[in-house]
């Protein structure tokens, strides 16, 4: 692939366990940076997951259907060699508090070691989502039953699905 096509392609990756607000709001605005955004959903066998890798994969495609250039695939290993498996150079990282940056400032510098030529573009989560994680709406869906108010975390056609997981 010539270079002015990898400037083209990006790649968010992440678990995406589940889809948030916040990781729905970087995909919209990485959709409108980019011909085309490819949404990788990190497989670790290790790392214990809510929802499976379909599971995963399903929900963002729900989310993200009316998102014209948009695909989601899956990944093993590191995601450097993801990137460049689909011809890209160009990796999209979401930052939400400030405190996000030491981690993901750490992560750039050994992605840069892995591959000099692969790019990492941060963009910040709007005010809004800046506290919104995974793990926080897992907290506040085991201890509420009001889908208002996670509403306020996760795309509504979420709810239904992460209720039933999380009473399964």
């Amino acid at each position: 692939m010539n270079e002015s096509n990898e400037r083209r392609v990006a790649v968010y990756t992440g678990s995406f366990d589940p889809i948030t607000l916040g990781h729905l709001h970087i995909i919209h605005r990485a959709s409108r940076l980019f011909e085309s955004l490819v949404i990788g959903i990190g497989i670790n066998a290790e790392k214990g997951s809510l929802f499976s890798p379909q599971q995963r994969r399903e929900l963002v495609c729900t989310v993200t259907k009316d998102i014209e250039n948009v695909r989601v695939e899956f990944f093993e290993g590191l995601a450097v060699d993801f990137v460049r498996s689909l011809g890209s150079r160009l990796m999209v990282r979401g930052i939400r508090p400030m405190t996000d940056i030491a981690g993901e400032f750490t992560m750039m510098m050994a992605n840069r070691q892995l591959d000099e030529d692969v790019e990492t573009v941060f963009l910040m989560a709007d005010e809004r989502f800046s506290h919104v994680s995974s793990s926080l709406l897992k907290q506040i869906a085991s201890v509420s039953d009001d889908d208002e108010q996670l509403a306020k975390f996760v795309p509504r056609e979420i709810i239904a699905p992460l209720r039933a997981q999380m009473r399964a």
